[in-house]
């Protein structure tokens, strides 16, 4: 066999966490969902794990893990994200990679990434080096094993970075037709120019560096992988195979490999079930013998380059016009509205340039008081982003700072080097890369920035906010409302920054709705109360206290004292503050509290402005997710009425509102949306709870049939993929329990004419492996007269129809 095939997928999505609580918040837009991590995920990353193969009667015969057969690369920030939210999705991930290892002469299909997808050639020194040390080190702590190759963040190559790249010891990278320079033969002295994209893909080329070492490259089929990102390829998996099986020539006897690279949301995310036709597209490969599958690091073993190639620097696999996509308006991005430009692009690159060289040698100075090299001790810094266990933080700095410094150094030391991840953070490329400034992947950075910001000012006194703000001000975007960067900044970002007075703000008020044990984690912060005197008078609560808050990153600590006051509705009043000692926060309790109980509500609010000052706080200084939380809470009652509204009407006019109907009389709009309304929360309250009451739920199904509303079918259809995968996880806890059958089954019958758009995968996949370790003993049993297995055969077999899978 001399024909290869190699599938690349760059796995990737930009770091999403706020800056300050260290975790991804709500995102509207990826509804029903509550981020896009979350919601790619559920759509490419954990379908991709367990991939279904189908029969010709579109059975599923097979499950695969499609990252064990191919070449693969995931952005480490995702994977650390995965490793919190999706662990199970994110422990396959690196299953497949040790399984790869036995198919493909001890090679792993996963290789590293350059750290937060940062452009390679518009970074410094230091921090490609930083990125390419953090990328391989957080490869080696997931999976266990040097990395071979690194993908590069949109490919983006100059020579400089191959150094770096050979200097850590990655073996090849991954490139682009048109970034090859030129190719010759090894022995041969004539040059052959390739810069078009006229380069021989089909095996790998050495570059040799100024330094003297060298770096393998492969040049992916561009074309060929431009169609299945951009075509419809994948409705087909023979398709996609065949597609590929017509890019080797003809008649050749050296060794061939047609290889791609893509997004790997390609499969699954970008297009729906593109994970399927992956998996039918190797399975017909390999079932059929057309072409041996393989990856990168065993073809280079197998076949070492013959070939040399020079690259062409400042290029990259998504612009046309090198790296300008990053940096200027380069057009690559745009929308085919002629009102939208990326004139923003260059003035807020330069704005965090400005930052990053503002920062860099304050940094620079004050750390080398603590360690030798202070570039050193950022390259390594890794380790604790990796685990921020106390015992691994204390490792870290008793490796790499004097031993004599003090437990205030230390958290000057963490917080110097949090400044400078994020000032490397800052530069994700997805910042840049889309239409317009006023994105939320731009909004992101900017967060990241002004982090670097207020961390500069804490550590230094720098005030570096302004001139900031005057800097962005001049990247200007389309949006009606966000016109430009520092509009965005102000509305969008500022709100956001957190420092102790604001976490203890929003302990304080989330507290009066909420119960906290003593010791609680709020995010990155341990939070252990120390005094906490709730009262309450009417609709009205009074909370006054005083507790540690601890910051999980920086190790800080502070000491935050409050009162809070919940006058009913979303009247919320309060003050905090870092430095009251014991004796002041004892009169501020007695004070506040006396004017409680006497119900001078104006008196509680002078007291409070006396004891905090300008440190007042209000709802709007909650978490986003604790302020939806709140208003959720305060709008219950509210909704309850409403429903119980619509439920009465429902009930009290019903046989007249059929009449009309039978009548072909149209109802008021008003009166259809109650109708609606009601149906679709009494569908939602029939999926309520463990147990389903079948015959309430037939009536509703039967009842929206009748009327033919047309109900939120997005959210309805989520609700019910999670009620399915509900069933199928007590079913696999007790597979020999028939009533989880028969629940699943009568479920899947009973909604089936709403015509949900189900993604039923989880299912899917759960009963297919019990019917791989189950279905024949109990047909056994069945057979030799046992009626209980007979029941389960016969209600699996009819549950297997519903779900389209062979599982037996």
């Amino acid at each position: 066999m001399n024909r290869y095939i190699c599938i690349h997928g760059h796995f990737y999505q930009p770091p999403r966490e706020n800056p300050w609580l260290e975790e991804v918040e709500e995102q509207d837009s990826a509804y029903p969902h509550h981020d896009w991590n979350a919601r790619i995920t559920a759509e490419c990353y954990g379908p991709n794990t367990a991939s279904r193969i189908l029969n010709a009667e579109n059975r599923i015969v097979q499950i695969v893990n499609n990252y064990a057969k191919i070449n693969f690369n995931f952005g480490p920030t995702l994977l650390s994200w995965m490793q919190k939210h999706a662990p199970n999705f994110y422990h396959s991930i690196l299953d497949a990679d040790k399984e790869s290892q036995k198919q493909f002469s001890g090679h792993g299909a996963a290789i590293a990434q350059a750290y937060n997808h940062m452009i390679m050639p518009l970074a410094n020194e230091k921090d490609k080096r930083t990125q390419v040390i953090w990328g391989i080190k957080d490869f080696e702590f997931r999976f266990k094993r040097k990395p071979e190759g690194m993908w590069l963040p949109e490919t983006g190559v100059d020579i400089p970075t191959l150094e770096i790249l050979a200097e850590e010891g990655i073996k090849y990278t991954i490139l682009a037709p048109h970034q090859v320079q030129r190719i010759r033969k090894m022995g041969e002295e004539q040059w052959r120019d390739v810069h078009h994209g006229h380069v021989n893909g089909q095996r790998a080329y050495v570059c040799r560096l100024p330094s003297g070492k060298d770096i393998n490259l492969f040049i992916y089929d561009g074309p060929l992988s431009q169609e299945i990102s951009f075509s419809d390829l994948l409705k087909s998996g023979e398709k996609f195979a065949s597609k590929l099986m017509k890019h080797f020539p003809e008649e050749h006897e050296e060794e061939r490999l047609v290889h791609i690279a893509t997004d790997g949301e390609t499969y699954g995310h970008h297009y729906r079930f593109g994970d399927m036709a992956l998996a039918y597209c190797l399975h017909h490969v390999e079932s059929k013998n057309l072409a041996k599958i393989t990856i990168y690091g065993e073809y280079l073993e197998k076949f070492p380059p013959a070939y040399e190639a020079e690259i062409n620097e400042n290029t990259s696999w998504s612009c046309a016009h090198g790296v300008e996509r990053w940096k200027a308006d380069c057009g690559c991005g745009g929308e085919a509205d002629s009102k939208s430009n990326q004139k923003w692009r260059a003035p807020l690159r330069e704005a965090l340039d400005w930052l990053r060289d503002t920062i860099s040698p304050l940094y620079e100075n004050e750390m080398k008081v603590f360690a030798e090299d202070p570039w050193h001790i950022r390259n390594q810094y890794i380790d604790v982003v990796l685990s921020k266990r106390d015992k691994n933080v204390e490792k870290f700095l008793s490796t790499h700072i004097r031993s004599t410094v003090t437990k205030d150094d230390r958290v000057k030391v963490i917080k110097l080097l949090e400044m400078q991840r994020h000032a490397m953070l800052m530069y994700t490329s997805c910042g840049w890369f889309f239409e317009d400034v006023a994105r939320i992947e731009t909004t992101q950075i900017i967060q990241y920035a002004a982090r670097v910001i207020q961390l500069a000012q804490q550590l230094f006194g720098l005030e570096l906010e302004k001139k900031f703000i005057s800097k962005i001000k001049k990247a200007h975007g389309c949006h009606a409302k966000l016109k430009n960067a520092a509009i965005i900044y102000n509305q969008q970002v500022k709100p956001t920054m957190l420092d102790f007075s604001r976490v203890g703000a929003h302990y304080a008020a989330a507290s009066l709705f909420d119960e906290y044990p003593q010791e609680t984690q709020i995010y990155c912060y341990s939070v252990k109360s120390e005094v906490f005197d709730r009262q309450k008078s009417g609709k009205q609560r009074l909370l006054i206290g005083k507790t540690r808050i601890r910051s999980e990153v920086t190790l800080e600590e502070e000491i935050v004292s409050f009162a809070v006051v919940h006058l009913g509705d979303h009247n919320l009043n309060g003050g905090v503050c870092t430095d009251m000692d014991d004796k002041t926060f004892k009169v501020m309790q007695n004070e506040i509290k006396d004017a409680f109980f006497k119900n001078d509500i104006s008196e509680v609010l002078r007291f409070i402005d006396q004891h905090f000052g300008t440190h007042n706080y209000s709802l709007w200084h909650l978490f986003r997710h604790e302020q939806k939380k709140i208003f959720d809470l305060l709008l219950e009652p509210v909704l309850q009425r409403v429903e119980q509204n619509d439920r009465r009407i429902y009930e009290e006019y019903y046989p007249y509102l059929l009449a009309r109907r039978d009548l072909h009389i149209s109802l008021p709009k008003a009166v259809e949306n109650i109708l609606q309304n009601a149906m679709h929360k009494n569908l939602l309250q029939c999926m309520d709870g463990k147990e389903i009451n079948c015959d309430n739920l037939l009536h509703m199904v039967e009842e929206i049939e009748l009327w033919g509303f047309s109900l939120d079918k997005r959210k309805l259809g989520f609700s019910v993929t999670q009620k399915c995968n509900l069933f199928m996880r007590d079913f696999l806890r007790d597979p020999h329990d028939v009533v989880f059958l028969i629940s699943l089954e009568t479920f899947l019958r009973i909604i089936k004419p709403l015509a949900l758009d189900l993604d039923l995968w989880k299912v899917q996949n759960g009963y297919f492996g019990i019917g791989h370790h189950f279905y024949k003993k109990k047909l056994q049993l069945a057979d030799g007269g046992n009626k209980s297995a007979k029941e389960w055969v016969e209600v699996f077999e009819r549950l297997g129809e519903f779900l389209g899978v062979k599982g037996y």
